[in-house]
């Protein structure tokens, strides 16, 4: 009697529950793809060794720095440049002989250059093609035939490339090296040993930053390990893998959870908490390597220059530009802009050169769609602001902060997404609220109260304190209060790593 009375009732109250079941299955498994992740990440063939893992911390890193210390001087570089390509090669040794070839070509090309200087102008074009062709290859090989097939109407079948992890980043520095060469801004390195550690040295291998060789080419030879370095190095990494596992890595996980997601359950408060998680979680996942390389290269007595300035301050794009991966800019500005023409040769020239340059900014960070429209979104306002709304913005500073973060905002959708559809579905549910205020999916699932924890943290922590209180920063670094902090969020990052928590990398497309 008792069930005839509530029947509508239990099935309704079981409905739930299968429901709520299923999506926890659901998210559950796409969480177990990462789960590789504890010993590196795995992307098609390529297994990396990230600084976000326990072999990296328990067995890779005290072993390199017990041995760089106990090294004699002589002897380190040598250390340092075994342990970088035993640390590349870790998952796929293949890809080692890769960067070793890089290596080779691009230190044999500079003692030509040195030799044959009547033919500096024709060994830099080959040293730039030779590059360049080892990058477009196998980072956008597919992605040009994926645009052949689209236009032209052909059914050309795709390789199966596996992109070598930090091939953009090695690429780079290999190209820094040659041209600054080619304008006479240090002598030729002779001994390739050197040459090989500038390029493959693990701290700023797999994520930036990008280092030039003029900035370390003195700390080669000549570098002081000492206390102080080190311990500086110790307390910017510690804060770099807290960035990482602590908050990006909490973020990262409501943020994929949401786009995998059906369309029709993303309302317009869950995209814009993908929107806003998103920006955070790749702000501090960036910065967190970028502090964490940074550290590492004190550690052994390298100087590597800042990578990122409180970014989410700036009050517009062009700020942004000058605060963000700080080493990719002026790689652009100091290789791409200033040879163009820069800004002396005329605004229409200006305003083209800065098209090209954003251009190739966003196609660096990925071979797809999104990844040019995103460069190409931040041109078209980086030029705006120089036809005149710079001037309006510099008034207005309260609104010229919100507008930043607006725009930043729905760029890092387009980067986000899987391709422009999603981008484009996104953007518009964030855009229409009357339209899109439904859903089946409790967004309190989702978040949690640590993520929301977390997320408040990270807003107050990427630059509001700073900016607010500076002298606030003085007082607190090196401070015992710091030096206790560092030691708990240490032992926290190692608990979340042991007890495998979601770590995914994402510049495995860089």
């Amino acid at each position: 009697m008792d069930i005839a009375l509530d029947n509508t009732f239990s099935i309704s109250k079981v409905q739930i529950i299968v429901e709520k079941q299923v999506f926890l299955w659901y998210y559950r498994e796409q969480c177990k793809k990462q789960a590789d992740l504890q010993k590196g990440t795995h992307f098609g063939k390529v297994l990396v060794m990230v600084f976000s893992s326990l072999v990296f911390l328990w067995i890779f890193l005290p072993i390199t720095i017990i041995g760089h210390f106990l090294m004699k001087e002589n002897y380190r570089n040598i250390f340092l440049l075994l342990a970088s390509l035993i640390f590349y090669s870790w998952g796929e040794p293949v890809y080692v002989l890769l960067m070793i070839c890089s290596i080779f070509v691009n230190w044999m090309l500079g003692i030509l250059m040195d030799k044959l200087k009547s033919k500096k102008r024709i060994i830099l074009f080959i040293a730039v093609l030779v590059n360049l062709m080892a990058l477009g290859y196998f980072k956008y090989f597919n992605f040009l035939i994926e645009i052949v097939n689209n236009c032209f109407n052909q059914n050309i079948e795709m390789k199966e490339l596996a992109l070598p992890i930090g091939i953009s980043f090695f690429t780079f520095q290999a190209l820094s090296y040659i041209i600054d060469l080619y304008y006479g801004k240090y002598e030729v390195q002779k001994n390739i040993l050197n040459v090989a550690l500038y390029i493959s040295f693990f701290p700023q291998l797999i994520a930036g930053p990008i280092v030039q060789y003029k900035d370390i080419n003195n700390q080669l030879n000549h570098r002081v390990l000492n206390v102080s370095n080190m311990a500086e190095g110790v307390r910017r990494f510690i804060y770099g893998l807290s960035k990482k596992v602590l908050v990006s890595n909490v973020l990262a996980k409501c943020v994929d959870a949401i786009y995998q997601l059906e369309y029709a359950d993303v309302s317009c408060q869950l995209a814009w908490i993908a929107a806003i998680f998103y920006s955070l979680q790749i702000y501090y996942d960036f910065s967190g390597y970028s502090d964490m390389a940074i550290g590492l290269g004190k550690i052994f007595g390298f100087d590597f220059k800042e990578n990122f300035q409180y970014p989410y301050i700036s009050s517009s794009i062009q700020e942004f530009w000058q605060r963000w991966h700080i080493s990719l800019g002026t790689w652009f500005k100091e290789y791409v802009y200033i040879p163009l023409g820069g800004n002396r040769k005329g605004k229409f020239r200006t305003y083209t050169n800065l098209a090209i340059v954003f251009f190739i900014t966003g196609l660096w960070h990925g071979a797809g769609y999104t990844f040019v429209l995103w460069g190409m979104y931040h041109g078209v306002f980086s030029i705006i602001e120089r036809l005149g709304l710079k001037k309006f913005l510099d008034k207005h500073k309260w609104f010229s902060h919100i507008y930043t973060l607006i725009l930043v905002n729905f760029g890092w959708v387009l980067f986000r997404a899987e391709n422009v559809i999603e981008a484009g579905v996104f953007i518009k549910h964030m855009l229409m609220p009357w339209k899109f205020n439904q859903t089946s999916v409790v967004w309190q699932q989702l978040l949690g109260n640590r993520t929301i924890l977390v997320a408040f943290i990270g807003v107050v922590g990427c630059g509001l304190i700073q900016s607010v209180n500076s002298n606030l920063n003085k007082r607190w670094r090196n401070s015992y209060l710091e030096i206790i902090c560092c030691g708990i969020m240490m032992i926290f990052c190692i608990a979340a790593l042991a007890s495998n928590t979601y770590n995914p990398f994402i510049y495995f497309r860089f």
